[in-house]
């Protein structure tokens, strides 16, 4: 049987890994609202580039008419930045993701041992 030190720790190590999971599927929301941006970015240069006419901007509620090559910095501007901010998420993502892996296997283990214990 697991002492009651140990009994604690791996209730804290459970509180952890909770935490850890809750963690994750905050980076997961935020990265698909950062890939939304990202497939709108694409979108709107796509467009910009079939444009033949005149092309216009969103500032704040006001429509205004804009150079072609403006909006395409701009729009490759933003696309760079999410990227990089999804790219960021990932590795975060990435390393919530083995800390709770060694942690469930902790915990298992622990638990595992208190029931083999047991029999």
């Amino acid at each position: 049987m697991l002492s009651k030190m140990e009994s604690e720790e791996t209730q804290k190590k459970i509180a952890q890994l909770q935490s850890l999971e809750q963690n994750l599927q905050n980076f997961l929301m935020q990265k698909q609202t950062f890939q939304s941006q990202l497939i709108e970015i694409e979108n709107a240069l796509d467009e910009i580039e079939k444009s033949s006419g005149n092309v216009y901007k969103i500032v704040g509620s006001v429509m205004i008419s804009s150079k072609k090559d403006d909006i395409k910095k701009d729009l490759n501007d933003k696309k760079e930045i999410v990227s990089l901010r999804i790219s960021n998420l990932e590795k975060q993502e990435e390393k919530i993701k083995d800390k709770a892996s060694k942690l469930q296997k902790e915990v298992l283990s622990e638990v595992g041992a208190d029931r083999g214990e047991d029999a």
